[in-house]
């Protein structure tokens, strides 16, 4: 036990550290071939920060522990909005004045729900895999037009102006990049053997590890960088850098486990966790929804949030499922 636990820590650490190189690497390289912010942000540093979500579900299939992946993917979604947002609104409530934020919740709230239909037949086939694959492309394609199309004077613009490094060259780019991605192959390898092993050892489901344990572990990248971003009043990266991760999520960490290894899916992923999933995107929407022109999260919401996300945890271990 004590050996896998040492794997999961470490993984996570590389996984942390990995992410954030990453991110830096990919958002750099773009700003230096002239890439707008606003478009760098919205698809480059949305997707790379997804990144170790990714890797995970991509060594879990390969390793035929799909349920790990779907399991890391429902559950990383769950702790972003419970934890992340909720802790976050909690600490400094999260004011909501991003046009373009308000254009990406109904996009995440229709990509949640293609997640439950092609739930529905409780088997995910490689053709689900590509449905979401397809998607994906679809989403990256907009988001590109709306990051071109957005207002200059869109306060999300301003806070992704402040963060994209503007000092790195191109071949240092290229090298964070690298380094990166082999940090997080070297984590996510580490987190899914660890994980696994745990899961044996304790008897427990696979999924369950993966929305308990590494969903986690994955997500403290959206964490640090929600956190930062709202103390220095960066509202917009605040929740945009969870709406944006949670969209790829669902459309490439599903669908790329679901292209590499279709399987059936364990009887409590569609009796509770996808719902569970579903319930917090349409809580996070309501609360921020622009009914008066004062879209907020506010300090009881972000209380709310955190309270229903333990409240899950806490069931979901006590009863196994």
């Amino acid at each position: 036990m004590f050996g896998n636990i040492v794997l999961v820590i470490a993984g996570l650490a590389l996984l942390t550290w990995g992410a954030d190189r990453f991110v830096h690497g990919a958002a750099a390289a773009a700003r230096n071939m002239g890439v707008p912010p606003l478009l760098i942000g919205l698809t480059i540093v949305a997707f790379a920060t997804s990144a170790p979500e990714i890797l995970v579900s991509i060594v879990a299939a390969i390793e035929n522990q799909p349920g790990l992946a779907f399991g890391n993917a429902i559950g990383s979604n769950i702790v972003n909005i419970g934890l992340v947002l909720g802790l976050t609104a909690l600490i400094r409530p999260i004011k909501l004045e991003s046009a373009t934020l308000q254009r990406e919740m109904p996009a995440l709230l229709a990509v949640s729900l293609l997640t439950v239909s092609l739930f529905l037949d409780s088997y995910l086939s490689r053709i689900d895999g590509l449905v979401m694959l397809t998607g994906l492309v679809i989403v990256m394609v907009w988001l590109s037009r709306l990051g071109i199309r957005s207002a200059a004077n869109d306060p999300i613009l301003m806070d992704y102006e402040a963060e994209i490094p503007t000092d790195v060259t191109m071949l240092m780019a290229g090298v964070w990049l690298l380094v990166g991605l082999g940090t997080l192959l070297l984590g996510a390898e580490l987190l899914v053997n660890g994980a696994t092993g745990i899961a044996r050892l304790l008897e427990v489901s696979d999924v369950v590890i993966g929305i308990l344990v590494v969903a986690f572990g994955t997500s403290l990248p959206e964490l640090a960088v929600s956190l930062a971003s709202a103390l220095k009043g960066e509202y917009g990266l605040a929740i945009g850098n969870i709406v944006g991760s949670n969209i790829f999520n669902l459309l490439a960490v599903i669908g790329i486990a679901a292209t590499i290894a279709p399987t059936p899916m364990a009887p409590t992923v569609l009796s509770l966790h996808i719902f569970v999933m579903v319930a917090f995107t349409l809580v996070l929407f309501a609360m921020t929804y622009d009914y008066d022109g004062r879209a907020r999260l506010s300090r009881l919401e972000g209380l709310a949030l955190l309270l229903a996300y333990i409240a899950y945890i806490v069931y979901v271990a006590v009863q196994n499922i």
